[in-house]
Parts: structure tokens; C-alpha cells; sequence
């Protein structure tokens, strides 16, 4: 199995294995051989762990593992959903893993592009395993590359060292089955419509009726939008006919996914709604961004730091929409 990787400095002709890319790694000055300290991750189900990412943005202090990551262990092998917002922390996932259990990481999957959900992949090249993404995920990552890095280095500082994305080897495509066997446990992805970015995927594990959302579900913090207003609202519906018996967001805490749905929703709604209003009164963006869903403010995390961005994308969206 091989991946490709890009990272400053670390290219991939078409036909190097992984271990040169190991050894291209380890000569630009990471260490992914040290020894870390495990994620405190959680038993949600049998052969289930979610590590519950800070309620914050990333930092140097929280080292940027703000998101929900986990593993779901097989009888032959283990599938890492998500792996984190820096080398230290997919490396500290992977160690989680070792203590759960001896098998091997056999698929990575990733729920979407953003750099608190990918930037961890590094930590499992050495396991050789598939890196999974939708169909979008290398176009969006390629195309983030360089302002992602430049971020994380901006935050991390000395922590984001080493930093490099890795690219999927296999692709999920809306509209068509796909499954990840760890030998007596299939594990059930889906490709989406564009909602929260273009590229979100979902991973359902019959066996104990999880399903993994990503971010297409946020719990107590406010949601992001990087996608579709209205897709991310057609998405939501749909997931909840699946009537998963639990759910892990992308962010927040699993607790009552319905109430948490419900909050997305009314969320999203009134912003969907509050943002036609300023459209059709002929308010300009900037204006609107500070008028629209007041009543929102008080009811989410992190409200301030995305609320007026996400106005600033509903209304690039709806202003052209019949």
C-alpha cells in the first residue's frame, strides 16, 4: 500500500513505498518514533473508543486536538475514524490504539478536509493502511495545502513540526455502497451531497448501531459552515431517518443526538431564514453579518469566533438562488 503525502520539503514521485517516505520524514527532523502518551479515549461500544476533542479553536495550548476522533476494532483489524489537528496528536491516537489492542490499523478514514480531522494521518503511514476519504477530499486538501500548514505552524508553533497531509488511497462516491471489513465487523460508509464542505463522509457500524458523523453534527459548539446552506439542511434530514441507536458528532458530545440535531437544525434554519431577510431588503453582507440570528448568541460555543463567517458564506450562497 502506498500513500501520498504532501508536506514541505517531502515529495512523492508516482512509485516510492512508504518506507522512503518514512525516511524523507525522518531526515526533514520529525520523530514519529518517540513515545507518546495515549489519548484518554472513551468505550462507547464493544471494540468502540471516541477521544473527545476541547470544546475551544485550536492552540498551542490545547495542541490542537479540538476534535472528536476515534477507532472501532475487528477481529482481524482496526479502523481509525479521524485522527486529528497534529502529528503529536495522530501519534498519540495511534498509541490509544496499541493499548486497546494488538491488531492492525488496516483503514484510515478521514470524515472530512478540515486540518483538526487530518492532520494526525501521518502518525499511522508506518501500518501501511488504506487512508479513506469521499471522492472530493484530495482536490479539497490539495487545494489547502499550503494555508492549512501555514495555519497550523501559525498556532502550533514547534508542534506542528513535521506537518504533512496525507491523501487518500481509496475514495467513497455519493450514491454508491461502500464497506470496510475488519473481519466479523463491517463497518458502512456514505459519501454526502455538499453540506458542511464538499466532502463529507459518515461511517455507520451496524454492530453496535454508531454512526460517525463528522461534522456534519456539532454539539454545544456552533456549527461551521465551509459547504451548502441548504445541503447541510437536506443532509440532516436524511440522517435522521437513519435512526442511528447513537451518534458521534464531529465535535461536542455524543449525549441525545436528537436534541443535538435539533439544535443544529433550528440553528442552521435561522440562518438560512434571517439571511434571506437581509437578501430581500437589500441589506449588504456586511451589514447582515451583524443583524442576523441575534437570538442564536448565548446558545453556542464559540459563537463570536464563526458566526459572522457563516453569515458571510449563507450569503454568498442565497443571494443567487431562484
Amino acid at each position: 500500500m502506498t500513500s501520498r503525502v504532501i508536506a514541505p520539503g517531502v515529495r512523492r514521485s508516482a512509485g516510492t513505498p512508504v518506507a522512503s517516505l518514512l525516511g524523507l520524514a525522518l531526515a526533514a527532523g520529525t520523530a514519529l518514533a518517540e513515545p507518546v502518551p495515549p489519548l484518554a479515549v472513551t468505550r462507547i461500544a464493544e471494540g468502540a473508543y471516541v477521544y473527545y476533542g476541547a470544546q475551544e479553536d485550536a492552540s498551542a495550548g490545547n495542541g490542537g486536538a479540538i476534535a472528536n476522533l476515534g477507532f472501532v476494532i475487528g477481529e482481524r483489524c482496526v479502523a481509525v475514524i479521524d485522527t486529528g489537528g497534529s502529528p503529536t496528536e495522530g501519534a498519540r491516537l495511534r498509541a490509544a490504539v496499541r493499548a486497546a489492542t494488538d491488531r492492525p490499523v488496516c483503514a484510515v478514514i478521514n470524515t472530512h478536509m478540515h486540518p483538526d480531522h487530518v492532520f494526525g494521518n501521518r502518525a499511522f503511514l508506518a501500518d501501511e493502511p488504506q487512508f479513506i476519504g469521499h471522492v472530493h477530499l484530495e482536490a479539497a486538501l490539495a487545494a489547502r495545502r499550503a494555508s492549512y500548514t501555514a495555519a497550523l505552524q501559525r498556532t502550533l508553533g514547534e508542534q506542528a513540526s513535521g506537518s504533512q497531509l496525507v491523501m487518500p488511497t481509496r475514495s467513497v462516491v455519493p450514491g454508491q455502497p461502500f464497506s470496510v471489513d475488519l473481519g466479523g465487523r463491517t463497518l458502512l460508509l456514505r459519501a454526502w451531497r455538499t453540506a458542511h464542505t464538499d466532502n463529507d463522509l459518515t461511517v455507520f457500524d451496524p454492530s453496535t448501531g454508531t454512526l460517525w458523523l463528522g461534522d456534519l453534527l456539532f454539539a454545544e459548539r456552533i456549527p461551521s459552515l465551509d459547504g451548502s446552506l441548504t445541503g447541510w439542511l437536506a443532509v440532516m434530514d436524511e440522517i435522521e431517518q437513519m435512526q442511528p441507536k447513537q451518534v458521534v458528532p464531529g465535535h461536542g458530545p455524543s449525549g441525545d443526538w436528537r436534541a443535538a440535531l435539533a439544535s443544529q437544525r433550528r440553528y442552521l434554519s435561522a440562518l438560512a431564514d434571517g439571511t434571506r431577510t437581509a437578501i430581500r431588503a437589500h441589506r449588504s453582507m456586511a451589514r447582515a453579518v451583524d443583524e442576523v440570528a441575534p437570538s442564536e448568541r448565548g446558545r453556542w460555543l464559540l459563537f463570536d469566533a464563526y458566526h459572522r463567517r457563516n453569515v458571510t458564506a449563507a450569503y454568498a450562497e442565497l443571494e443567487w438562488e431562484d
